[in-house]
């Protein structure tokens, strides 16, 4: 269902049965709910200060080499909206060992 890179890979898939509105039975597919993982223990590899005009796919880039694995440093540092990291300038974000 999802990439093995994806934040969502190892998540449980559920189905729920369901009708719709003509009473035709319908099976809807989705993904359990996925929680920040604990990142007690993590190894930093770096701490990046940002700066003006930064964004955290451009950051994934350089330190993972791949700007899909933004979630990762999102998860590194316990936030959920990833413009919270790049929103102001100085800000130091972890970039710690990906733990997948």
């Amino acid at each position: 269902m999802f990439d093995s890179t994806s934040r969502y890979y190892k998540l449980e898939v559920a189905t729920l049965s369901t009708t719709d509105s003509d009473g035709s039975a319908v099976e809807i597919r989705y993904v359990r709910r996925r929680f920040i993982p604990s990142n007690e223990g993590a190894r930093v590899l770096v701490k990046h200060r940002v700066n003006q005009g930064e964004r955290l796919d451009n950051i994934a880039a350089r330190y993972l080499s791949d700007p899909r694995q933004f979630w990762l440093i999102c998860d590194a540092n316990d936030v959920l909206q990833p413009d919270e990291l790049t929103n102001t300038i100085g800000t130091v974000i972890e970039i710690t060992m990906p733990q997948l």
